[in-house]
């Protein structure tokens, strides 16, 4: 208490080392009780409330209004983008059927192709050629190899428990590095979700699609690969088969490996010709006694194909 009468008497705060102890006996700040002492001590009433003037009123309509027009128009708007985006899902599965019926008649036409200079070459020839197509994915292919599996986690993208393993999501990276440790481990063809690989072939991503030279692909994946004896073992071994495991224990998301028997893995598109040259150079004799072939080989007359 202060002895000076020119200050009013104040209620002291004891000291105490406890801060819980503290709180509860003095709850009031001591700047908050000095105001409610003087308030008491002049009459005047403390403020129960808060008010609004004039022109807070008018704000507050005016935002009150403009609220219920966006609403309005939202809803009102809604229809239309839900017809437009039905509209955009029926054009895409239409346009899908369109792809796929074209892609069976293009294998339609192939298998004519193939039939036909089959029965051009014949015998050693025609071997030579199948043998050929199947090493550079041109080819059908049937035997026994290994499939790999993938799908996202259930958190798909949004899981990120990981840390330093990523989302519980297959990317793009993911399908290229077991695709290269599946060549590396003695693999002889590989498909993607039924795409065919070939030496130029590529894995990328556009947005959250996954492409495989080009054509989307969608989970769940499977990496089917036709190789020899002893394949699946040098694959599980592999970084991408123990970087794949990591991610599956700690983000949820699915890997598995199985041997396969009879794989039949479709070909590949046949690629765009981009230059030819030719293998002989026919040349005429001067006698013009008949032709003769040359030892070098020459560009084409066309000057570089396509």
């Amino acid at each position: 208490m202060s002895d000076d009468p020119g200050q009013g008497r104040r209620v002291g705060r004891g000291f105490t080392p406890d801060f819980l102890t503290e709180l509860f006996s003095n709850p009031l700040d001591p700047g908050y009780a000095d105001a409610a002492a003087r308030r008491a001590k002049t009459g005047q009433p403390a403020r129960s409330g808060w008010s609004v003037g004039p022109v807070g009123l008018v704000v507050i309509v005016l935002l009150g209004f403009l609220f219920a027009v966006a609403y309005r128009q939202t809803v009102a708007e809604e229809p239309g983008r839900a017809q437009a985006r039905s509209g955009l899902v029926a054009q895409i599965k239409q346009r899908q059927g369109e792809t796929d019926a074209l892609s069976a008649r293009a294998d339609e036409l192939r298998e004519e192709v193939n039939r036909q200079r089959e029965a051009a070459l014949g015998g050693s020839r025609a071997a030579r050629l199948r043998e050929l197509e199947a090493s550079t994915g041109l080819g059908r292919v049937h035997g026994d190899g290994v499939v790999v599996e993938l799908a996202d986690g259930p958190g798909g993208q949004g899981s990120l428990n990981g840390g330093d393993v990523g989302p519980a999501q297959v990317i793009y990276l993911d399908l290229q590095s077991v695709a290269n440790d599946l060549w590396g481990a003695g693999a002889e063809a590989i498909a993607i979700n039924g795409q065919r690989l070939t030496s130029t072939s590529t894995i990328r991503s556009a947005g959250k699609a996954i492409l495989v030279d080009f054509r989307p692909v969608t989970g769940p994946y499977e990496v089917a690969a036709i190789g020899p004896r002893g394949m699946r073992k040098r694959y599980e071994s592999s970084y991408s088969a123990l970087t794949m495991r990591k991610v599956a224990k700690v983000n949820g998301l699915s890997f598995a490996v199985r041997d396969a028997d009879d794989l039949t893995l479709p070909a590949a598109p046949e690629p765009r010709l981009r230059y030819a040259e030719a293998a002989v150079s026919p040349s005429v004799s001067p006698s013009g006694g008949g032709e003769s072939s040359g030892s070098g080989t020459s560009p084409s007359p066309s000057g570089g194909g396509r």
